[in-house]
């Protein structure tokens, strides 16, 4: 089975949690190559070298004096040659100065046999694609030489294999007779049959290919948009087959989930607070908290297990506590269930064994955990029970309870009477507006569901295995219930919620971004990682799924992409400038080149990118000032080649860039209503007085989904950009489904089921209204309105002039010009008053954190 997407967790210069740049620092052609456009797979077989180098003559040395160490093993546990230490090869694979794949590494040997397959997703311009074989060592790692395969011999597809001389820097072999044996093939996407007909027409279609998990059939989801939905807040939606959009309620159905499970609750987060209420609604209102709850279903005799990110800044030792920098409350929650049968595991961000401590002080610092998913068994008729679960992007913490009204001073006394939370100011913050809290979740019932809770118990038992002192017990963590034992538990294999012939039937696939050093279960020969479509990386094996997942959604797609997410930044490889920031997701690339290609076989279709105002924090800070321009950089191409693409096929004086892709974030404004905290402003021309003052504030985008087509929908933790899509830096989850019997495929036109109804529903809470053109989002006629709709909010929320908002929906404040320049907007270059240059601002530092 051919490895499924582009891996590499060293960089040339030995880090192993950077999807990487490979700059080969040498020619490995004569003369110039023309540049290619590589927008398909790649097929590629790296199989042996022969006569390598021993680069580890200093290794060897350090033997002589030291005595001799113990040898490396290989990964198969063979040692090449016990008595001698030599290389430890491996080959990285990259284009464009990205890496797209990378082998795993064969210690003590100079004929290294590898045998391995990639089937690798490719977007990039290039003239050569480069095989780079490099020697692992303890810190780092050394160029040993490259192969370069000049794009020009495989576009036309043919394969291109046979054996090729290692060079080195002088442009000879690096050793007399090395060389490496390798085939490649490119596909471009129009001969990919996989990318042309969306999610297909009927059971031929298996999913997303190259993935830990499978495509699940028989199921039923819930789509969520924000913690609570009132009733009658929204308008009613019509579907296909006489049927009304339901306005899920989800924390109320967590609630409800929690409190009628008998088995079993597992619960992973980004943080977990043990004190905050999930049902505040008016008559429906309970005092009793999560932690409550939990507890009272512990004493039941349901098992309570929860998987939470453990935040290196916040610590409680000998009775001295920090809270952290992110304000998570993993300690206090720790604490609270301490002395109950609920069993809280503090999971640190770990970067495993085999990596320097710098590198480890790095990814526990920087990276975090970010699954968010709820697990309980729930009542399946009949005296039987299944499992079900929620999963999305909402953590079951403070100030992430809101509705689709987003209200700045109005729940102030009362839902959010003691969940006030507003990270973006400094200091007091009384009578100030809270932070809006915008986001997507759903619940799953079907068999996918036991995919999501084999994710739980990887984590779960990787994180409870005993470390230090610990491992001298001969204790084991039984904590995990064996539900193949209890007998009123359905299996998954008898799981189908939904027979096919069902209308509302859902077909589910869960995703992961995720690496072995935070699961238990993964092969421990990376030989066998394709087996299991996992990637390697320098002593870890990688699930990145979810990129593949995003990859193959965005080429399928034939008419319209709606994504809402808290990030955007990616595709650096092709900006025109920080070419090697290493951001290298494919993910802003494909839908540029989506849409140049639609725009060249004169078709429609439209992008509309949902983001935040600034991401949350001080928008004056520096990290928040690299994202943003980042954020910049990644809009800048994305027009750019729109631009060239229209004034390729002579439209540039006809359309706009921006009638094919756009940028909105969310924002608020209330008139005042109640002076009560007259006396206690906040100091003057502070940006929390001024955000009083103007009564505004953005709505904080935290959502991590995209619908393609009103047929198939992601929804889960993952962000998009570098830390979310790699797999070797923050975890996430997520899922993508469909229903058979709504697709173009199936339908021959627009579909009309509950993916299209949840799309309308976001969009009625955005603007605040529902009109007739939003039934063709690809239609230049909509993608005209809603813009006009946008800027006009934007006016609205940037005037001097309070007024009360309908529509929340507000174009991002940046002026595109017609030749794709992306620019600030002449008198408003920083937000409204808080402040902070809207397009960002480069600060040269190397860091990880802010892509």
């Amino acid at each position: 089975m051919a490895q499924s997407a582009y891996a590499d967790s060293a960089a040339y210069d030995g880090s192993r949690h950077s999807q990487g740049q490979e700059t080969v620092p040498f020619p490995t052609a004569k003369g110039s190559l023309k540049v290619f456009l590589l927008h398909g797979n790649l097929d590629i077989w790296v199989k042996e070298a022969k006569t390598l180098p021993n680069m580890d003559i200093v290794h060897r040395s350090l033997s002589d004096i030291f005595g001799r160490f113990s040898v490396k093993s290989s990964p198969n546990g063979e040692d090449h040659n016990p008595h001698k230490i030599t290389s430890d090869p491996y080959v990285t694979i990259s284009v464009s100065s990205a890496v797209i794949a990378r082998t795993f590494v064969i210690s003590n040997s100079e004929n290294p046999v590898w045998m391995q397959h990639f089937y690798v997703p490719v977007a990039h311009h290039a003239a050569e694609v480069h095989f780079v074989v490099k020697d692992s060592d303890i810190v780092g790692s050394q160029i040993i030489g490259a192969v370069g395969i000049p794009v020009e011999q495989i576009y036309s597809g043919s394969i291109v294999e046979g054996t090729f001389p290692i060079l080195n820097g002088s442009g000879k072999p690096c050793r007399p007779g090395a060389v490496l044996t390798l085939s490649i093939q490119y596909t471009p996407v129009e001969k990919v049959s996989l990318y042309q007909f969306g999610v297909g027409a009927g059971p031929e279609y298996t999913g997303v290919p190259g993935t830990y998990f499978p495509l699940r059939t028989g199921s039923k989801v819930t789509l969520y948009q924000d913690a609570h939905v009132n009733d009658g807040s929204l308008p009613n939606l019509n579907l296909d087959n006489g049927i009304q959009f339901e306005h899920g309620k989800c924390w109320h159905d967590i609630f409800q989930a929690i409190s009628q499970a008998r088995r079993l609750i597992y619960i992973t987060g980004w943080s977990v607070f043990h004190n905050v209420r999930l049902v505040r609604d008016a008559g429906n209102s309970t005092e009793f908290t999560l932690g409550h709850l939990l507890k009272t279903k512990s004493q039941e005799g349901v098992r309570v297990l929860l998987l939470v990110w453990d935040d290196p800044t916040s610590r409680s030792i000998l009775g001295f506590r920090t809270d952290g920098v992110m304000q998570t409350h993993d300690e206090e929650t720790r604490r609270f269930f301490k002395h109950s049968s609920v069993q809280v595991l503090l999971c640190p961000r770990s970067a495993g064994k085999g990596h320097s401590w710098i590198k480890q002080q790095e990814v526990g610092t920087i990276y975090t955990h970010h699954q968010k998913t709820v697990i309980v068994d729930a009542d399946a008729g009949h005296y039987k029970r299944k499992i079900i679960a929620f999963v999305g992007g909402l953590d079951l913490c403070a100030g992430r309870y809101d509705t689709p009204q987003h209200a700045l001073f109005k729940t102030l006394q009362t839902v959010h009477q003691d969940d006030y939370h507003n990270p973006n100011f400094m200091g007091s913050t009384i009578g100030c507006p809270r932070e809006p809290w915008h986001d997507l979740h759903c619940r799953i019932d079907g068999p996918a569901v036991y995919d999501i809770l084999t994710n739980f118990g990887e984590r779960w038992l990787k994180a409870s295995k005993p470390r230090g002192l610990k491992k001298l017990k001969h204790s084991f963590d039984d904590s995990l219930l064996k539900i193949e034992r209890i007998p009123d538990i359905i299996q998954m294999a008898d799981a189908s919620c939904l027979n096919e012939n069902n209308p509302e039937a859902w077909h589910v696939q869960v995703f992961r971004s995720i690496d072995s050093t935070s699961v238990k279960g993964f092969p421990k020969d990376s030989k066998d990682a394709t087996s299991k479509n996992l990637v390697c990386g320098k002593n870890i094996l990688i699930d990145m799924s979810i990129h593949t997942a995003y990859v193959k959604a965005i080429r399928a797609a034939q008419h319209f992409i709606y994504i809402e997410n808290q990030y955007f930044l990616g595709s650096s490889y092709n900006w025109a400038s920080h070419k090697d920031l290493g951001a290298n997701n494919l993910i802003p690339m494909e839908i540029a080149l989506k849409i140049v290609n639609k725009i060249k076989a004169k078709e429609r279709f439209a992008a509309y990118i949902v983001v935040p105002m600034w991401p949350e924090g001080v928008p004056t800070s520096t990290p928040t000032q690299r994202i943003l321009f980042w954020q910049n950089k990644t809009m800048q191409m994305m027009y750019e080649m729109i631009y060239k693409a229209l004034q390729e096929v002579g439209l540039e004086n006809q359309y706009h860039p921006q009638d094919y892709l756009n940028f909105f974030c969310l924002g608020n404004r209330e008139e005042e209503v109640d002076t009560s905290n007259a006396g206690n402003q906040p100091a003057a021309n502070t940006p929390q007085a001024l955000a009083l003052k103007n009564r505004r504030f953005m709505i904080y985008v935290h959502s991590k989904g995209m619908i393609v087509d009103d047929e198939y929908v992601i929804i889960g933790s993952a962000n998009i950009n570098q830390r979310s899509m790699e797999g070797t830096r923050d975890t996430e989850i997520a899922m993508g489904a469909y229903q058979p019997h709504h697709t173009w495929a199936r339908k021959h036109s627009s579909p009309h089921g509950q993916i299209y109804g949840y799309r309308m529903s976001l969009w009625a809470e955005h603007t605040g209204v529902v009109e007739e053109c939003f039934n063709q989002p690809e239609s230049v006629e909509c993608v005209r309105r809603v813009r006009s709709m946008g800027e006009f909010n934007w006016r609205e929320f940037a005037a001097d002039q309070t007024t009360e908002m309908k529509g929340h929906l507000l174009k991002y404040p940046v002026q595109v010009e017609r030749t794709g320049k992306v620019r600030p907007v002449p008198g408003c270059e920083t937000f409204p008053d808080v402040g902070g240059n809207i397009v960002g601002t480069f600060t040269a530092i190397q860091e990880n954190l802010t892509i």
